[in-house]
């Protein structure tokens, strides 16, 4: 028997977000800072510039979790590798290799509570029962998910997606009923959410984080000719195609890296001599 208090239950923790074994928490104040940090712990959060972290109920479901995520658990808690033999470690080996994923992706089970570590970043539950169960993610995304979820590398199906669409060969989906976390740099209110049925969306960059497993992913021109691309100002295009849901972010991660500030010589200007 444990108890856990101070924890979810205090005035300055604000669950926002639940669904499965998994709830998200967020500290609406920084307490933890030295007068020197005050100021700009001020400003991050008037910009909602919030720690975060994603706790799991194992008595609701097993969870798997991006490995090196684990902060703390208590009860009774157990963990695997998750592996099952000798082919199933060579196949978690190669998805991981061209996915950029960690290899081995721990897996929790029993009655316990298991908490990860905090993160600046927002996390987002995404149950693929809405989904179409099978769900394809951006690389790194992958915080942890319900162990019922059967991982796999999705491989794009053109070279030209790859190389030209500013993916990588292969993604990471997961495909079942249960619900996955994912870590994004913009916030559950500012992604945008395309329901396609058998038809089209085209996005200037690499802009989609997640989409369904069976939407169709491939590069096409902007334009219908490369006289239309190029009067268009666009060249090449993301295209999903089919029946399924893509999940929109509004701008790139490169955007959202703040921007380095230089400094200079401050320029004194001042009357000049007679």
């Amino acid at each position: 028997m444990y108890k856990i208090s101070n924890f979810s239950d205090n005035d300055d923790v604000k669950i926002i977000d639940k669904s499965g074994p998994f709830e998200v928490i967020e500290y609406q104040r920084d307490l933890s800072v030295m007068p020197e940090d005050a100021q700009l712990a001020f400003f991050c959060s008037q910009m909602n510039v919030r720690k975060r972290q994603l706790k799991c109920e194992l008595s609701r479901g097993n969870v798997t979790i991006q490995s090196g995520a684990m902060q703390w658990m208590a009860g009774d808690v157990s963990v695997t590798t998750g592996i099952k033999g000798a082919g199933d470690f060579l196949s978690k080996t190669i998805r991981g290799k061209v996915t950029g994923e960690s290899v081995i992706k721990p897996e929790y089970t029993g009655d316990g509570t298991l908490v990860l570590e905090p993160t600046y970043k927002h996390i987002i539950l995404l149950d693929l029962d809405e989904w179409g169960n099978s769900i394809v993610l951006d690389d790194g995304l992958f915080l942890a998910c319900e162990s019922t979820l059967k991982q796999k590398a999705v491989r794009r199906k053109t070279f030209s997606s790859a190389f030209a669409g500013g993916e990588g060969f292969f993604n990471l989906g997961l495909k079942g009923s249960g619900v996955v976390c994912i870590e994004s740099d913009c916030p559950r209110e500012e992604l945008v959410e395309i329901t396609l049925e058998d038809d089209v969306v085209k996005i200037d960059g690499n802009l989609a984080i997640a989409w369904s497993g069976s939407l169709d992913f491939t590069v096409e021109r902007a334009g219908k000719s490369l006289l239309g691309s190029a009067a268009s100002g666009e060249g090449l295009v993301n295209v999903y195609r089919g029946t399924g849901k893509v999940l929109l972010a509004p701008v790139g991660n490169e955007a959202m890296k703040p921007q380095q500030v230089i400094e200079k010589e401050p320029v004194i200007v001042g009357d000049d001599d007679e």
